[in-house]
């Protein structure tokens, strides 16, 4: 099955996904990836609360 990842949405869905199926780090790279693509401050915490934990994203 292949999958887009062009809207926040579709990361935060597939966050989800990765959370029920018990893959934590990669449900929140997927989180990090969702609020990083929406643009209200309020609502990224509120995604990245959902799946808690620190940062997973490299800084290069």
């Amino acid at each position: 099955m292949s999958r887009n990842f062009n809207r926040a949405s579709d990361c935060l869905d597939a966050a989800r996904e990765m959370a029920k199926s018990g893959r934590p780090t990669l449900a929140r790279l997927l989180a990090e990836e969702a609020a990083a693509r929406t643009p209200d401050s309020p609502d990224r915490a509120r995604l990245l609360s959902e799946f808690p934990g620190r940062s997973l994203k490299r800084e290069d």
